[in-house]
């Protein structure tokens, strides 16, 4: 998905049920109390999945207030915040489940972070030791997440998740369990080089990986823990959403921010060269029912993109081929009578016949959806100002 979409959603791309279950099958739960955590909760399906017919605290950390209401509804507690802004004890938790934001963060240090990382980084801490982690992210980022998975993880399993919605964006799961004080101080250089080494290996070969399966070879432990306190320190979102349009300050801004839309009306003073009805066309200005009677019609312009193709021998008899990518425009017509047409500088068939001829061709890699026939703008000119058309 496009990062413009992914922010819109705040990141938020779901696990399916059904492979919340299977990651059911790889766990094992202790009879007495434990505490499981899902820093990015959503509505707290997975997470209820995944402990599903067991006794414990199960918290979340959810940024959207709609799903954090919901997952209060599944989960025990639920902290409606900013992760970054939700302090909890170290060494704390019996199971964390993270499926955490696929996007990038813009750092004032240096460069971008993955926020796979960045969430990893932040909450390992609260895991205590022999603690299971359940880590859903894309492949591409293991190797980013390798850097804490080396040092800070032992008995990793890594599957891919074969879900159609998982498949979109090559999504493994990754089970491992803490490591205690002593079996890190015991880590060597090379030991943790290695697994670096061999979380990027894995990160290139998606289809080598095993598939998520409900028939589990082994079944990680989840140790026993005492419930919980999640701190919010963040600012209450809901409350200053509530007070904002009571200040005086937004009442003056939202003059700017949110003035009314301005329609003007009538013609111009001179006629509008070709170079503005283009501006007006490719903003969308032009857009809309148009004309009067049997001319009255619905416009709607977009940008083509063709390749100017030129071949050339040269002396040797080698052919060269020139491609050049430029943009045009298209009007799509829809009368009121049912007919529609489509404008556009392309040239016609018995035009392009020749052209062809000559080895200098305009080849449409995007062509419009249409019904109709198609002119050339330079013939239908003539017949525009006949019709006495008139833009308001």
């Amino acid at each position: 998905m496009a990062r413009p979409a992914s922010r819109l959603r705040m990141g938020y791309f779901p696990l399916p049920e059904v492979e919340a279950r299977r990651i059911r099958q790889h766990l094992s739960f202790p009879p007495s109390d434990f505490t499981a955590l899902d820093p990015c909760a959503g509505e707290g399906k997975a997470l209820a999945a995944i402990t599903d017919g067991t006794r414990g605290q199960r918290c979340g950390i959810e940024l959207d207030a709609n799903r954090a209401g919901e997952a209060q509804t599944r989960l025990d507690h639920v902290v409606y915040g900013d992760c970054f802004d939700v302090d909890c004890r170290v060494e704390s938790c019996s199971l964390i489940y993270e499926n955490p934001p696929f996007d990038v963060v813009a750092s004032d240090d240096g460069p971008s972070q993955r926020l796979e990382a960045l969430f990893l980084q932040r909450t390992y801490r609260w895991l205590k030791p022999g603690g299971v982690l359940v880590l859903v992210i894309p492949i591409a980022q293991l190797a980013v997440c390798g850097n804490v998975l080396s040092v800070q993880f032992k008995d990793t399993e890594i599957f891919r998740l074969i879900e159609p919605e998982c498949m979109q964006y090559k999504q493994i799961v990754v089970l491992a369990v803490r490591r205690t004080r002593r079996e890190r101080e015991r880590l060597q250089e090379r030991e943790i080089s290695w697994w670096r080494l061999e979380y990027g290996r894995k990160s290139r070969d998606f289809a080598a990986l095993p598939v998520l399966t409900d028939q589990a070879q082994r079944a990680y432990s989840v140790p026993e823990a005492v419930p919980i306190g999640l701190v919010h320190h963040g600012l209450p979102l809901d409350e200053i959403e509530d007070l904002l349009p009571q200040s005086p300050a937004y009442r003056q801004a939202r003059r700017i921010l949110f003035a009314p839309e301005s329609r003007e009306r009538g013609r111009p003073l001179t006629p509008l060269h070709p170079g503005h009805v283009s501006i007006l066309a490719c903003a969308g200005a032009l857009d809309g029912i148009l004309g009067e009677g049997e001319l009255r019609h619905l416009a709607r312009w977009q940008a083509v993109k063709t390749v100017l193709r030129l071949e050339e021998e040269d002396e040797n008899g080698v052919t060269v081929i020139r491609e050049k990518e430029q943009f045009s425009h298209c009007l799509n017509l829809l009368y009121a009578d049912g007919h529609s047409a489509v404008l556009t500088n392309d040239p016609p068939p018995e035009d392009k016949a020749a052209t062809n001829q000559e080895s200098d061709q305009a080849v449409p890699t995007e062509s419009p959806t249409t019904v109709g026939r198609k002119f050339r703008l330079e013939e239908i000119r003539g017949e525009e100002r006949a019709s006495k058309v008139r833009i308001s």
